[in-house]
């Protein structure tokens, strides 16, 4: 064809409007952008340096002797103006008759067609011809559109033209059509005009002639071609003829229209053709269309892949046969299956690439491709990192693509493979420098195949690829096969999996499948347990080796673990259950904590005993430095242990076990709360433990978790304010002058209060025993609030530990308790024992307040302890006098009330006025705070148990106090319902109780039900005035 096209040299050229690289082109290469030179030399010149100058006339120098200039010369000397207006005035008269195919009047009336007239005519003539077929088309296509007509992609859509479809003329109309856009921008739009030029013969070169020579316009007109476009359509197979050509003529922008083509989810055969321009490049840009984060374009490229499959696709076809070179290429560099370092992380692309055409795209592979891809994955990598992430991936792309060990020779060599792995594991991991290896993963897939967990090898499979990927259980079930019968039998997976080592400072940052995600799954599976492997002291290391933050699989280990010792297995037999850790071993992690340090070693008669081999690590290699997350994993499991086994019970008794359990003395051991309050503090850390932790802390201990302790923990720092230190000679020398003059004291307390509550507890002891010195009545009430404060602080530590202290600390001086000394489970036995101690705890209202907070903890304590009997002592047997659960849990409740209500009666006592009080100045004052203290925590009991209220009230209390208990507590509302009761009992003095009661509770609460209340004690004591 004698029609030029564009050089990507000329188009760059024009683009950067460089003149010396144009003088550089042939005349071949300037013709297509002669129009825009010439005009440009014509044009007034806006731009008058002399650089530009210069450039003109090199221009000049480049068109002399092209006589295709002089006729460009002729265009642009047409009037412009006249011809808009008639073209104007032509279009309104073609809207108003119409158009249709056999009209000619588009020719101007010229009898010999366009063709011979725009031969003879002039050059305005020629002008109008050219526009006139151009508006004709544009006029077949809209009438088209309206029709409705549809052609599939094997119709042909050109439209036949006498200017377009003669090579002769070619040249001459694209110089009119470049020379036209230019002077006619009001009339013509590049867009339109290129829309129209789709359907002519010759169409895509005379699109690149135009927009060589309106460079600007290319990302616009490409932007518009690739989103009005649709490959399988015919119009769309001419939009992509033209893209293709216009990114040939500017290669430098191939990839920007690729991104737009990726963007738009249009033109995916166009995208891949211009990825196939840098093979380099190929593997990353598939890789990011099926891998990448966007899902609307991994669906669009994964259906185009499907359906090019089906109707073969060229683009596609040429994008595996350069994928298979690479692979090619990468298989020969892998000399005796040695695949080099340089080319592991290449290879391991590749084949996640491969995993995605399959897995997401749909691909089938062909023989060569099986073949080639065999023998990568089982190529083997050197010990680094990038090994083991490519024979991760190579494990993993066997399950995911079981085609490739579809033959008999293949699946050898997979096996082989795999064998060889296992082989060599440990060199891999001691070379690598990670803690995370393929074994664990080889052992986790073994572990899964044996319990046939075909959603967790999938999820195992999909997470390792970086991919979602369906699994299907009929295409797995040869790798079964072969993982279970061939290279892990179930008793080897559990022997093998004993002896991995723990992984050393294990937390959440470390990446991959490690060894306790396998024994996590062995445990769970109860292979452990059917094969008679101890795993005791696997466990007991890895949770002694774990650090922050914490990993998300260490509390389903112990919960599995738990379940495997309490609860035995219903396949197999009853003694096939694990054994559980011993009191020493638990204390052993808590001996270097600062709470830990304050154990009572006295009672320490536990045993430490392991289940290992005699050449294992010694005791102190095992547990390492502990730390606080090692701590928390063995509260959560003596806290969970103990729940299953008090909930299981019953059956643990009706099957004859025996099973270890812990004791309440041994718990009181553990800082617990210390520890909570850590957790709760560090959640981020701790995220996946606080919240099941919690949960039995409330139900098992109650006490810890008071509200009021809560509220007021808020406040308190983890962090020390101040490196003043607090010794015990400071404690005993301020509070032994502290009769004489408090400023001491008040220093100290002041300075203990910015010390952490770990680092005051040391000096718990001495604190506490100086508790009755605020007693005093000259005591100021400063020291008494900091008191209150620092023994807040400390109740975060040790609070059981703490309440005993202070219970004794406040014990009165008599003959008949002074050798009395309460144990720390004592208040959980007999809560009462709080309120027996010296009466000047009654009129000091912080004292006061230390002592309820005591005693509602010890009141939950020993609710809780109740309900706990009942659980570790199910009714098997009726035999006794109790014949049912339901009796027992009455007797409880009983019980329960019985304590409350005499601890409420016994504050109630304490708020009556004495002697004491109304002769000793300020006593008054500290009576009515007291009584308001006393009222707010009555308040509270009433609140959580509202039959408490009626018990007391049956029970009664002195008539001088009912003024203060009805205006203090404001739940006293409820004993309206109770008056019609008590006025109904017998005795005189209840009866009179209760219409006293009556008429302050009118008094305070003006209610309808108070006003019938009123009527009925009237009527009430009518009667007993009248008898």
């Amino acid at each position: 064809m004698n029609f030029p096209p564009v050089t990507a040299r000329a188009f760059m050229a024009m683009q950067n409007l460089h003149v010396g690289e144009l003088a550089k082109c042939c005349l071949r290469e300037i013709r297509p952008i002669l129009p825009s030179l010439v005009r440009m030399t014509l044009l007034q010149a806006t731009d008058n340096t002399q650089e530009w100058t210069e450039a003109r006339k090199q221009i000049l120098s480049i068109l002399v002797g092209i006589e295709n200039a002089n006729n460009i010369v002729s265009i642009l000397q047409i009037n412009y103006h006249e011809l808009e207006v008639d073209i104007k005035k032509e279009q309104q008269l073609r809207q108003k008759l119409g158009t249709s195919q056999n009209e000619s009047s588009h020719c101007f009336t010229l009898q010999n067609g366009a063709a011979m007239g725009f031969e003879r005519t002039d050059v305005a003539r020629k002008v109008r011809v050219v526009l006139s077929e151009l508006f004709y088309i544009q006029a077949q296509i809209a009438e088209q559109n309206q029709q409705g007509t549809t052609r599939n992609a094997t119709e042909s859509l050109v439209r036949e033209s006498e200017l377009f479809d003669n090579e002769i003329y070619l040249e001459e109309v694209t110089d009119i059509i470049c020379i036209a856009l230019a002077e006619l921008p009001s009339l013509l739009n590049i867009q339109e005009i290129v829309d129209i030029l789709l359907y002519v013969n010759n169409g895509a070169n005379v699109i690149c002639w135009i927009i060589a020579n309106m460079p600007d316009c290319f990302k616009e007109v490409t932007a518009s071609l690739i989103s009005n476009g649709d490959e399988e359509t015919a119009d769309g197979k001419l939009r992509l003829q033209v893209l293709t050509a216009l990114c040939e003529m500017n290669p430098s922008q191939a990839l920007s229209t690729r991104t737009l083509c990726v963007e738009l989810s249009k033109m995916p055969s166009l995208m891949l053709k211009l990825s196939l321009r840098d093979p380099q490049d190929l593997i990353a840009f598939v890789s990011g269309l099926l891998l990448g984060n966007d899902q609307n374009t991994r669906s669009w490229f994964a259906q185009f892949v499907r359906s090019s499959q089906k109707r073969k696709s060229d683009a596609l076809q040429l994008v595996r046969e350069e994928l298979q070179k690479q692979l090619q290429s990468l298989v020969v560099f892998s000399l005796n299956s040695e695949l080099p370092d340089e080319y592991v992380v290449q290879a391991s692309t590749l084949l996640r690439l491969y995993c995605a055409l399959r897995g997401i795209a749909g691909v089938k592979f062909n023989d060569d491709e099986i073949h080639l891809l065999i023998q990568l994955v089982t190529s083997k990598p050197p010990p680094t990192p990038a090994g083991i992430r490519f024979v991760s991936l190579g494990l993993c792309m066997l399950i995911a693509c079981p085609s490739l060990i579809s033959q008999p020779n293949f699946e050898a060599k997979g096996i082989e493979w795999m064998q060889w792995l296992i082989k060599e594991e440990a060199y891999f991991e001691s070379n690598s420098d990670m803690a995370a290896s393929f074994g664990e993963m080889l052992l986790l897939m073994a572990i899964h195949f044996h319990s046939n967990q075909v959603p967790a090898i999938g999820e195992l499979v999909c997470s390792t690829l970086g991919m979602k990927i369906p699994l299907r259980p009929n295409n797995t079930t040869r790798m079964k096969q072969i993982f279970t019968q061939e290279i892990f039998t179930e008793a080897v997976v559990t022997a093998h999996a004993v002896k991995v080592p723990v992984t050393v400072n294990l937390s959440a940052e470390i990446p991959g499948y490690l060894p306790v995600h396998c024994i996590h799954q062995l445990l769970k599976s109860r292979a452990f347990s059917k094969h008679k492997v101890p795993i005791k002291s696997w466990i007991y290391k890895q949770v002694c080796s774990s650090t922050t933050p914490l990993h998300p699989v260490l509390p389903a280990l112990i919960e599995v673990y738990v379940n495997s010792i309490i609860l035995p297995n219903a396949k197999g037999p009853v003694e096939h259950t694990h054994k559980p850790l011993s009191e020493r071993e638990i204390l052993k992690v808590f001996d270097n904590s600062v709470p830990g340090a304050n154990f009572d070693h006295k009672k320490r008669n536990y045993t430490f005993e392991f289940e290992m081999e005699p050449s294992d690590a010694s005791e102190e290699e095992l547990v390492g430095v502990p730390n606080i997350t090692s701590q928390l994993l063995l509260l959560y499991y003596l806290l969970l242990y103990e729940d299953v086994r008090l909930n299981n019970m019953a059956n643990i008794l009706m099957t004859g076990r025996k099973v270890k359990a812990y004791t309440m003395d041994f718990m009181s051991e553990l800082p617990i709360k210390y520890l909570l309050q850590q957790a709760q503090k560090s959640q981020r850390n701790f995220g996946g433990l606080f919240s099941p932790l919690l949960r039995l802390l409330v139900t098992h201990f109650p006490h810890l978790c008071l509200v009021d302790d809560w509220i007021a923990e808020e406040t308190i720092t983890l962090e020390s304010t101040s490196r003043c230190t607090v010794t015990e000679f400071n404690v005993i020398e301020a509070f032994e002058e502290l009769e004489m003059s408090s400023i001491k004291a008040i220093r100290l307390m002041r300075r203990m209060l910015k010390k952490t509550p770990k680092d005051l507890w040391p000096l718990a002891g001495t604190f506490i025993r100086y508790f009755k010195n605020i007693l005093r009545d000259d005591t100021p009430r400063l020291v008494t609030e900091l008191y209150k404060q620092v023994w807040v602080r400390l109740n975060t530590v040790l609070p059981r530990r703490l309440w005993t202290m202070s219970i004794n600390a406040l014990l009165p001086e008599d003959q008949l308790i002074k050798n009395f000394s309460l144990a720390q489970e004592s208040p959980c036995i007999d809560a009462l024992q709080v309120l027996r101690c010296d009466e000047r705890v009654f009129r000091c209202p912080d004292a006061l307040s230390i002592v309820l907070r005591i005693l509602q903890a010890s009141l939950a304590a020993s609710k809780s302890q109740l309900s706990r009997h009942i659980q570790d002592k199910p009714l098997i047997e009726k035999t006794g006098l109790v014949q049912s659960e339901a009796e027992r849990e009455e007797l409880k409740m009983a019980l329960v009330y019985s304590q409350e209500t005499v601890a409420v009666q016994i504050l109630l006592e304490a708020c009556l006025e004495t002697e004491n009080d109304r002769n000793l100045p300020g006593r008054l004052w500290a009576l009515r705070e007291v009584r308001g203290i006393i009222c707010s925590y009555i308040h509270q009991v009433f609140i959580s148990e509202i039959t408490l209220a009626k018990l007391v009230m049956f029970q009664g209390f002195h008539r001088d106090l009912l003024s203060v208990v009805v205006k203090g507590i404001p739940s006293m509302h409820v004993c309206l319902h109770y008056i019609p009761e008590l006025l109904n009992m017998p005795e005189m003095e209840k009866q009179i109780f209760a219409i006293d009661l009556a008429s302050h509770l009118s008094i305070q609460y003006t209610l309808p039900k108070s006003l019938s209340i009123a009527k009925l004690c009237i009527n009430t004591l009518s009667t007993l005035l009248g008898s």
